[in-house]
């Protein structure tokens, strides 16, 4: 326990140090750029800020690719300011390149943040939510609901062809998994211009075929 506890302190050192210098080296050359008082301060925020917002993206599995790439601009705006600090680059004489650079990132980094957090919701987690919000209504029309009652049997025939199976019981949808294949459906209609399809409804609910082929009736 001791060791672990060691091993997380230490990172937790390393992690205010790093944090620490590139928050320095980020304000060092935002005011050597011109970005003088509170506005030398805020660079190095709005930097951190992005780095984070895209490592949340790539924790959660969803559009990786915007993820790496706000990423990586966020990454290479830290390490390149460490990397100029470092005596390869005159703070007395900042270049005009480097000066358009510091003027514009604020825009960069508001437009990639607001593509990483607000981006559409994953459907799979947007129907598991709307399967579970059932009312209770619907929850007790379920349970309380009883059996189908049994096909008679059809008198023995000789050589007669055999029986159909019994049709399936009907499959209970909840009005809130309903609602939100309506939405899905609309969203389909609107980018593609036809009709969703029930195996293309079923793939992008995420339920089973009877299950799909129910909602579908309901639309």
């Amino acid at each position: 326990m001791r060791a672990h506890l060691a091993r997380v302190d230490a990172v937790l050192v390393q992690a205010v140090i790093a944090a620490a210098l590139s928050f320095a080296h980020l304000h060092d050359v935002a005011s050597a750029a011109g970005q003088d008082g509170w506005k030398a301060w805020a660079y190095p925020v709005s930097v951190d800020l992005l780095l984070v917002a895209a490592w949340r993206r790539l924790r959660s599995g969803d559009a990786k690719a915007a993820g790496w790439c706000w990423f990586l601009i966020a990454l290479a705006a830290s390490l390149g300011a460490n990397v100029a600090t470092a005596g390869l680059l005159d703070l007395d004489d900042v270049p005009a390149w480097l000066r358009i650079l510091v003027a514009g990132w604020p825009a960069v980094a508001f437009l990639g943040g607001t593509l990483l957090v607000h981006s559409s919701p994953n459907t799979h987690d947007e129907t598991s939510e709307a399967v579970g919000q059932g009312t209770p209504e619907d929850i007790e029309c379920q349970e309380d609901a009883p059996d189908p009652a049994p096909e008679p049997s059809a008198p023995p025939a000789v050589e007669s062809a055999p029986a159909p199976p019994p049709a399936s019981p009907p499959v209970a949808v909840p009005a809130a998994l309903v609602e939100h294949a309506r939405k899905v459906a609309a969203e389909h209609h609107v980018r593609t211009g036809t009709a969703i399809d029930t195996p293309t409804l079923r793939a992008r609910l995420g339920v089973p075929p009877p299950m799909a082929d129910a909602i579908a009736a309901q639309l």
